[in-house]
């Protein structure tokens, strides 16, 4: 015959515990027995940061140079274009210049035949 069981409170209370104790060992269990996957996982995900930060830092590099590539083309351009300017403004100058002493010499050439004809006008009079 089967003993009847009593199932108070403290028999309740204990089987409770028991069986906290149970999962709570079953999950230990569980825990150690993953824990090489567990770090194997952790250093992928560190060498995955790892090449992660490496790229940022190539793209940022690469960025950079860019940048300064494209500061030296901007100030190549510029000296290029500030060098054009001043041979524009010298040949301006320049034709100015030659135009001012061509009409200096076309003006010392009209006194110098006025000065002669006024001479044999006065050298026709004696």
């Amino acid at each position: 015959m089967r003993k009847p069981k009593d199932n108070d409170l403290t028999d309740r209370r204990g089987a409770a515990a028991d069986a906290k104790a149970a999962l709570l060992n079953a999950h230990r269990a569980a825990k150690a027995a993953a824990e090489p996957t567990r770090l194997a996982r952790q250093e992928e995900r560190l060498e995955v940061a790892t090449a992660r930060n490496e790229r940022r830092a190539e793209r940022l590099q690469a960025k950079l140079e860019e940048q300064a590539r494209v500061e030296a083309d901007a100030a190549r351009d510029q000296a290029a274009a500030d060098a054009a300017a001043e041979a524009q403004v010298a040949a301006s100058e320049k034709a100015l210049n030659d135009r001012v002493s061509r009409v200096v010499k076309d003006e010392a050439a009209r006194k110098a035949e006025r000065d002669r004809r006024y001479a044999d006008r006065k050298a026709r009079r004696k």
